[in-house]
């Protein structure tokens, strides 16, 4: 049976046009436009043309059923192949071919029209797929009961908020039958019961035997709903096989640092505040390898040029699949005791900032470390992810535990009769 998708040599370039820096006065535009097509004769209208290829020599075949997550950085070649794949943009080289009805949710709302209501943009998008009238009424008391937009289906979808117009436009693209199904970054919108909805709907169709094409920086839910994964980089395939192994080669990639040295030094934030280096201990060591019986020691290293700033730090503890096992900041709900500098303004400087994992609290897993330093409560002068990753092992642990910790637990029994 041929492959449901299919992806052979696909390029995708596009010409950046990089004019004289500077707004020409009305004078100089109007000089300009007179001479443009004396320019163009010559051979030259007076800008410089670069190129970029988004996409290079990208193979890769989808078999009918399968559900498939694509990972990579922005600007990795994502959103583009997903918009060659829906036929919004054509390819420079190469050729992708899918066999069935396809679906897609590039960009939540995409292909609603604003001034028709609810109603209306469901029984238009169901038409753009081909169905008859009869198909769409059969889905559609599902999609309104799924989107929760009953009292306000037949005002114009311009007026609906966002979280009203993404559950819509879910609920369209997950309940009309298609056979390709094509979702960019949906289960990272909404609120946290929306995108439960969402993976639960996804899950259903896959029983169903639809074809899924998924791209997230959820790596969590790639990991969870599919059976294989695809890494981009700068617009090539750099892995693919079972998610678990591309996650972890995509975070390896992306991680800067020695795995074994424990110490990320950097540079990075803005004018006033910078990023020096991020440290792990395990016990008083500083190693990207820790012990589980030992408490495990994040150390930040940080400087300011502000001459009085409130500054605050937040880390993200995630493991190696993309789960997130922890937050922790320097504000009084995450701190035992409170910080020195919370909520001082501080004067310019260097700071270093630590946190302590108590011992016997990580499982044996490798953990990836998140970093923001927020200024004022405003605005966060740093984001870092990825910025350092560490392995936990407990060599004295008998038996194997699942979950991404595995702290010891106070345990208590008594006879009843």
């Amino acid at each position: 049976m041929p492959p449901a998708i299919q992806v052979d040599a696909l390029g995708k370039q596009y010409r950046i046009i990089a004019t004289q820096m500077g707004r020409p006065s009305v004078r100089e535009a109007l000089a300009g436009a007179a001479a443009a097509p004396w320019r163009r004769l010559l051979g030259g209208d007076g800008s410089r043309r670069e190129s970029i290829w988004a996409l290079r020599d990208l193979s890769f075949d989808v078999q009918r059923g399968e559900a498939v997550g694509i990972v990579g950085r922005n600007g990795a070649g994502k959103s583009t192949l997903l918009k060659i794949l829906s036929r919004i943009t054509r390819p420079t080289t190469g050729r992708a071919l899918l066999r069935g009805r396809l679906t897609s949710l590039l960009e939540v709302g995409t292909g609603f029209h604003p001034d028709l209501s609810g109603r209306e943009n469901i029984l238009l998008s169901g038409a753009v797929l081909g169905m008859s009238r009869v198909q769409i009424r059969s889905q559609f008391d599902a999609i309104v009961a799924f989107a929760e937009v009953e009292a306000f289906l037949d005002e114009p979808v311009k007026h609906y908020s966002s979280g009203m117009y993404v559950r819509l436009a879910f609920a369209v693209a997950a309940h009309l039958q298609a056979d390709i199904l094509i979702l960019d970054e949906v289960l990272s919108v909404g609120d946290t019961a929306f995108q439960q909805k969402c993976r639960a709907r996804i899950e259903h169709i896959l029983r169903q035997g639809c074809t899924l094409l998924l791209v997230s920086h959820n790596l969590h839910a790639i990991a969870s709903l599919c059976s294989r994964a695809l890494y981009l980089d700068r617009g090539e395939l750099r892995r693919d096989g079972p998610p678990q192994e591309v996650i972890h080669d995509y975070l390896a990639r992306t991680t800067r640092h020695g795995t074994d040295s424990g110490e990320c030094l950097l540079d990075e934030g803005n004018a006033d505040v910078r990023l020096r280096a991020v440290r792990i201990f395990s016990g008083q060591r500083m190693t990207g390898s820790v012990d589980a019986q030992a408490p495990v020691r994040i150390e930040i290293e940080y400087g300011t040029l502000l001459p009085a700033a409130r500054i605050s730090l937040l880390i993200q503890l995630l493991e190696e699949s993309g789960v997130a096992v922890l937050s922790s900041a320097t504000l009084p709900s995450f701190m035992t005791e409170p910080d020195a500098w919370h909520e001082t303004p501080r004067p310019a400087g260097r700071y270093l900032s630590s946190c302590t994992l108590p011992a016997n609290f990580l499982n044996d897993h490798r953990y990836f470390v998140n970093v923001f330093i927020v200024v004022d409560d405003v605005h966060a002068a740093v984001a870092s992810h990825n910025v350092i990753a560490f392995q936990a092992h407990d060599d004295g642990f008998r038996g194997a535990v699942i979950g991404v910790v595995r702290p010891k637990l106070a345990w208590h029994t008594e006879r009843l009769a």
